[in-house]
């Protein structure tokens, strides 16, 4: 089997001068948990080739098994430096599709007309669909044919407005995750800032924060297995 990560291009922090990305581990634990249990990954962004990191995720704070593993692994991180491009890949090659995180999803996949016809794509033929911490806020511009909210009606999660706060982005940001995923209709729920959430309504997997990003991608490993 095989799953699509899409991970981010934007690699600026909005006007702060400041560098973005995705977030390492939101991409490295559900990585080793795909791979391990035998499927293969394949990584793809707006722009192709390198997908830039958040610097912040390279804290030390922020290092988990699963970084420690990807900061060993040239071969992975050959993989990040050589993403394909998102207009090249095609629903129909693969099994679900993953969004880590990071805060760049914001900037650029929240707004990727490629991105939300892949995300369609994938939902219309019956593939789980599966994002954690910022990357619902790829789901901001994706709709129906008849003009409804991809998550309207549906449960899901994702960075919370007192997370935001915590890391002092709430005015960087071009919008906030909770906010907007509740002004999309969805049905919107968390856990205390950095607990691990984990919510699953029929193909669609979302996880809170970098803690619920393995749990995301046991969740999708479950579900692909049966």
């Amino acid at each position: 089997m095989k799953i699509l990560f899409v991970v981010t291009s934007h690699d600026q922090l909005g006007n702060t001068g400041h560098q973005t990305g995705f977030w390492v581990e939101e991409f490295a634990a559900p990585y080793y948990k795909f791979t391990d249990a035998g499927y293969e990954v394949v990584v793809a962004t707006p722009k192709g080739g390198q997908a830039p990191i958040d610097p912040s995720s390279e804290a030390p704070s922020a290092q988990t098994d699963a970084t420690e593993r990807y900061y060993k692994d040239a071969k992975v991180q050959e993989v990040i430096a050589n993403t394909h491009k998102l207009a090249d890949v095609k629903a129909s090659d693969f099994d679900a599709i993953f969004y880590p995180g990071g805060h760049g999803p914001l900037w650029d996949l929240a707004n990727d007309e490629t991105s939300a016809r892949l995300i369609l794509d994938f939902y219309n033929s019956g593939k789980l669909v599966g994002a954690v911490c910022h990357a619902p806020g790829a789901f901001k511009n994706v709709k129906f044919e008849n003009g409804q909210p991809f998550v309207k009606g549906k449960n899901v999660t994702g960075f919370s407005n007192t997370e935001e706060a915590a890391v002092k982005l709430t005015d960087v940001v071009p919008f906030l995750v909770e906010t907007e995923l509740q002004n999309l209709g969805a049905n919107y729920s968390k856990v205390e800032d950095w607990g691990v959430h984990v919510v699953e309504d029929g193909l669609l997997i979302t996880g809170q924060n970098p803690a619920s990003s393995e749990g995301v991608a046991e969740k999708m490993i479950a579900r692909l297995n049966k």
